[in-house]
């Protein structure tokens, strides 16, 4: 196993988080208990997540590099601030990376054959993002860059926020005053949140409401 110097880089930390997936799946799993993996059959709402992960990375993948993927989140970033769009350019970019999955979730409502109770719940998924940019350190192992630092963290635990609440909807997304400052993003349409989070200075940012930035 070849293992890199870690390095010191700056740049954004983006991520993309599928709300009601966790829900989704148990109630599918309980209420498929004697169908679901029997025989190997994978349950039809594996496909949909997979579908939906990947028009995320699409949808990001370039500019920026793919980190990981998270269970239902995708966890993206660059080395250096140049990727990222500025300004109004910026928030439609993450519109449209919104509007890309809505797309598909539709698509699969349309395909989805089953309309049990637990089923239907398809509609309850929903898509929001935190963006920072700060210092993290870059250590590559086996061929593969692995982010850490206290800023990687910081972007991990505001998935866990009041945005939501502050937005009005789960469809949102969570700028740090750092990512407005650093990207020359408008704020007027945006609504400002400090959010106390454990071992950190309030943290000050914007929150966005994705079905209706663009």
């Amino acid at each position: 196993m070849t293992i890199e110097p870690p390095r010191v880089v700056r740049g954004p930390l983006l991520l993309w988080d599928i709300g009601g997936y966790t829900a989704f799946l148990q109630a599918v799993s309980s209420a498929h208990a004697d169908d679901a993996f029997a025989g190997g059959a994978v349950p039809p709402a594996y496909a949909i997540l997979s579908s939906l992960l990947g028009g995320i990375v699409e949808g990001v993948v370039p500019p920026l590099t793919l980190a990981k993927l998270e269970g239902d989140a995708v966890f993206v970033y660059a080395a250096n601030d140049d990727p990222v769009p500025r300004g109004a350019d910026l928030l439609a970019w993450l519109a449209a990376s919104y509007a890309g999955f809505e797309a598909r979730l539709a698509q699969a409502r349309e395909l989805w054959s089953c309309s049990c109770d637990a089923c239907v719940r398809l509609d309850v998924l929903d898509l929001k993002a935190v963006l920072h940019t700060g210092p993290f350190v870059l250590a590559g192992i086996a061929g593969h860059e692995e982010l850490s630092g206290s800023e990687v963290v910081l972007a991990h635990r505001l998935l866990k926020s009041s945005a939501a609440a502050v937005a009005g909807t789960t469809a949102y997304a969570l700028l740090t005053a750092a990512a407005v400052d650093a990207y020359a993003v408008p704020t007027t349409k945006g609504r400002p949140l400090t959010e106390v989070v454990e071992h950190y200075a309030p943290v000050e940012g914007v929150v966005f409401d994705l079905r209706t930035t663009a």
